[in-house]
């Protein structure tokens, strides 16, 4: 069973064809681009959302690591991409599309994260739940409140 490991990782590759699409037009089109990192920074402070509100607390308390482990490393490199989510988003409301510095630090800090929790994280989950438990979370993760991740670009 991989239900959760595959659900986090077709969001990976949801939140990664938004940001690709961004990148291929930010130099044309400001408006589709501001379109599409508005999707993609939302779509990844919700993917943040489950994770530190959900998933990680889970893997927490069935492991004993809270303050320590995969997680706390994770939460540090969440705060990293919160940051370049943050460095992009004040320039392409200001309309400058000279992000790609910042666009190679958030890629680098998720590229090895995502690699860390479809590896590490989410098969865990997987196998230490049992079907009920899945079917809990996914549907503790699917009522998070839009509030909670809903913030960019005015």
């Amino acid at each position: 069973m991989t239900i959760i490991a595959d659900f986090m990782g077709q969001d990976h590759d949801r939140l990664d064809g938004i940001f690709s699409e961004f990148q291929a037009v930010k130099g044309s089109d400001l408006g589709k681009a501001k379109h599409f990192f508005s999707e993609f920074k939302r779509g990844l402070q919700r993917h943040i959302v489950w994770e530190e509100e959900i998933l990680f607390p889970l893997f927490e308390h069935r492991t004993g690591m809270e303050d320590r482990g995969p997680t706390a490393v994770m939460r540090t490199e969440h705060r990293q991409i919160k940051d370049f989510l943050e460095q992009i988003h004040d320039r392409i409301v200001k309309g400058e599309t000279n992000t790609d510095e910042f666009e190679r630090g958030l890629l680098t800090v998720l590229s090895a994260h995502n690699k860390k929790e479809e590896t590490i994280l989410y098969p865990w989950i997987d196998q230490s739940l049992s079907e009920e438990e899945v079917d809990e979370t996914l549907t503790r993760m699917r009522e998070v409140p839009e509030e909670q991740y809903h913030r960019c670009c005015g």
